[in-house]
């Protein structure tokens, strides 16, 4: 069989070779089948259930044989040999006659499946019953057999289960149709460059943004992954999406899992970051607290007046501050502060302040608007941030009660006096320390009597806050201390006046720093405490 005896295996040493599978051996027709065929073509056994390319060629010892689809087909066009070309797009071609077929370096051919699989099919009922002449006019006909245990069944990429001689049917479908699939000599560099691409964008976006965007940024790169496949199937051309999305996969997962390692990493220097500020703060606070005299300590043994005073700061460390001494064995100076900002800037300077207007007092030991205004002028050199204070400094005189009282844009203070009346004194409107440079404060003189005291807040309590934005306000402030008794202990008063100030503000968060300070006179040599 001249013209059926095989294939020149060997191409040009100029073109690709075409290597096709190796058989060690063959079954072949009975004599008298043999006998009788106009051609004779290779089935072989393909082990993977899956069918996705076909071999057209097969060597068997040193002959190269066609499948059994492309003798079909020479003899169908009395071709006298079937030929191996190259193609103009250097990929090697088989030569059927008229028809040439795209092959892969392997001799094999990829399956592009249809679903048309039940139109192919014509029953042997029909054919003995000679109703089928008219659809096998002019057609290859591929017999097959239904019986059960006797149906090569194989599945297409589709998931349909086909019986071998579909396959075969399939394969002279593509090929008078022209309809191939094929994969690019350079198939593997796109897909490298595909890689490489997917994850240079994750490498570099993952890091930088949040992690919802980065897994929509992943499964976007997926889906256009998956198009990109999609769109070249269609086209014909072979892709293997597949392995820069696994690829794209495991860069994500590794730029995750370096992210979230990082990001625990980052808390955990932020939690030990924040434990040591948290120390340090409470340090500051014990600082802080201890800058501020105890009246209780301090003032101990005195019976001509009662002083208590409580400072609360919004936050760990604040900016009021109260300040309480003996100028000498008769005057008291006290002052009530209000440094504008809140936290540790305040803080720090409500520290430099203090030690200034302590220092200024002990100078200018008799009149607190000139200590105020000297207060100013030291304060004012050493505040870079611009800040500003407002301030209620006094002098009272234990023996016969005189008070002088100056004030720098602060709360004006509260005085109870004996016949149980709370009188406002009313502010000279004089600016806040800090605001206006070499201003001279004024002095106002008030002689108390005994069993008057004296309340002096900072506007935490006036402006505390409730859960409706409503101010706790001065008219409450007078309520309250309009119901302290004329004999009520400073730390009595100053204990009604914070838990008023509580229920006021419920849940709210404390806004501002709250200080309170008080002061009542008993009388000149007075046993009382």
């Amino acid at each position: 069989m001249p013209a059926t005896e095989g294939v020149d295996p060997f191409l040009p040493d100029d073109g690709p070779q075409v290597v096709p599978p190796q058989f060690e051996g063959h079954l072949q027709s009975l004599l008298a089948i043999d006998a009788a065929a106009a051609g004779r073509g290779l089935l072989n056994a393909d082990p993977d259930p899956v069918v996705r390319r076909v071999p057209l060629l097969g060597r068997i010892g040193l002959v190269t044989l066609p499948a059994l689809t492309v003798e079909m087909l020479r003899v169908a066009q009395h071709a006298q040999a079937v030929r191996i070309e190259h193609g103009g797009d250097d990929r090697t071609r088989l030569r059927v006659g008229s028809v040439d077929v795209p092959l892969e370096p392997d001799g094999s051919f990829w399956l592009h499946f249809s679903p048309r699989y039940a139109d192919r099919l014509v029953s042997a009922e029909e054919v003995l019953a000679g109703k089928a002449n008219a659809k096998l006019k002019d057609t290859l006909v591929l017999v097959g057999v239904s019986g059960l245990g006797l149906v090569e069944w194989k599945t297409s990429p589709l998931g349909e289960p086909l019986p071998g001689v579909e396959v075969h049917a399939q394969i002279l479908e593509q090929i008078f149709e022209q309809r191939f699939l094929l994969r690019p000599a350079t198939a593997r560099w796109l897909e490298a460059a595909l890689l490489a691409l997917a994850g240079l964008l994750l490498l570099v976006s993952v890091p930088r943004i949040r992690a919802w965007a980065s897994t929509v940024l992943l499964v976007a790169l997926l889906g256009a992954l998956a198009a990109a496949g999609i769109f070249a199937f269609r086209t014909g051309w072979l892709l293997d999406v597949a392995t820069p999305a696994m690829g794209a996969l495991l860069v994500f997962g590794a730029m995750l899992a370096a992210t979230l390692t990082e990001a625990q990493r980052q808390r955990q220097l932020l939690r030990a970051a924040q434990a040591k500020a948290v120390a340090e703060l409470e340090v500051a606070q014990r600082i802080q607290s201890g800058m501020l005299p105890n009246p209780r300590i301090a003032f101990a043994e005195e019976t001509r007046f009662r002083l208590d005073a409580r400072v609360e700061p919004a936050r760990t460390v604040g900016g009021d501050f109260y300040d309480c001494f003996l100028l000498d064995d008769r005057r008291l100076f006290f002052a009530v502060a209000d440094v504008s900002g809140k936290g540790l800037p305040a803080s720090l300077f409500m520290a430099l302040s203090k030690s200034l207007l302590q220092s200024t007092a002990l100078r200018e030991q008799h009149d607190p608007g000139r200590i105020l205004s000297r207060a100013n002028v030291e304060i004012s050199r050493d505040n870079p941030e611009s800040l500003f204070i407002t301030a209620c400094a006094g002098i009272l005189d234990a023996d016969s009660g005189e008070l002088l009282l100056a004030n720098a844009g602060h709360e004006p203070a509260f005085l109870h006096e004996a016949d149980g009346a709370i009188v406002r004194l009313e502010p000279t409107g004089e600016p806040p320390l800090c605001i206006l440079e070499g201003f001279e404060y004024t002095t106002s003189r008030r002689v108390l009597r005994p069993g008057e005291w004296l309340c002096v807040v900072t506007d935490g309590v006036t402006e505390a806050m409730n859960e409706r934005s409503e101010l706790y306000g001065a008219e409450r402030l007078v309520k309250l201390l309009a119901a302290q008794r004329a004999q009520a202990s400073p730390a009595a008063i100053l204990a009604a006046l914070r838990d008023d100030v509580r229920r006021f503000v419920g849940e709210t968060e404390q806004s501002d720093d709250l200080t309170v300070l008080c002061l009542g006179w008993s009388g000149p040599g007075s046993t009382e405490r």
